[in-house]
C-alpha cells in the first residue's frame, strides 16, 4: 500500500499557512506526540505554542491523538486551550468524523497534520482531508531504533 500527503514539510513551521487558507482549509487538526510535542511528554515547546497562537487567528485548531493514557490525558488537557480527541483510533475515521461533526467542521474544509503516513496522513485520506506530513519534532534525538521504524513506514509514501 503506498500513502501519498498532500504535502511533505521536514518542519510544521515550513506549512504555507496562506496556501492552506486559499485552497479552502478553515481547520487544522493536528497530531499530538512527535507533531506538536516530543512523545509522552506533556508539554508544548514555547516555539510551538506561539505558532498555534498564529495559526489559530485563521484557522480552526484541535488535537486528534491515538494516546488513550487517562493521566496523560489529563495533563495535557490542563495545558491545551483548544479541542482535543483522544483514544482516535487512526487510521479509522469514525471517531474523528464524529468530532468533526460535533464542531460543524466538513472533512473537505480541514487539513490533518501528523509525523506518520499510516495513521495521521491515511486517516486524512480516508477523511477525504488535505493531508500535512511533517517530520517528528524531536528527530535529532530519537534512537535509532525509531528512526528506522520511521524510515520503514515512509517507505509506503508515493512518490
Amino acid at each position: 500500500m503506498f500513502v501519498k500527503p498532500d504535502y511533505n514539510f521536514k518542519k510544521i513551521f515550513d506549512i504555507d499557512l496562506a496556501q492552506l487558507k486559499n485552497s479552502g482549509v478553515k481547520a487544522l487538526l493536528f497530531d499530538l506526540d512527535s507533531t506538536l510535542m516530543p512523545s509522552k511528554s506533556a508539554k508544548y515547546p514555547e516555539d510551538i505554542l506561539k505558532w498555534l497562537d498564529e495559526v489559530r487567528k485563521e484557522f480552526f485548531i484541535a488535537v486528534v491523538s491515538n494516546n488513550k493514557n487517562p493521566h496523560y490525558i489529563k495533563k495535557v488537557e490542563e495545558i491545551s486551550d483548544f479541542p482535543l480527541l483522544f483514544d482516535a483510533k487512526k487510521p479509522k475515521v469514525e471517531k474523528v468524523k464524529e468530532f468533526l461533526k460535533r464542531h460543524s467542521i466538513d472533512s473537505k474544509d480541514c487539513a490533518i497534520v501528523g509525523d506518520r503516513p499510516l495513521t495521521d496522513i491515511l486517516c486524512g485520506i480516508k477523511l477525504g482531508c488535505k493531508t500535512i506530513l511533517v517530520d517528528s519534532i524531536t528527530a535529532d534525538t530519537e534512537s535509532k531504533l525509531v528512526r528506522f521504524v520511521r524510515f520503514l513506514e515512509r517507505l509506503t509514501l508515493a512518490k
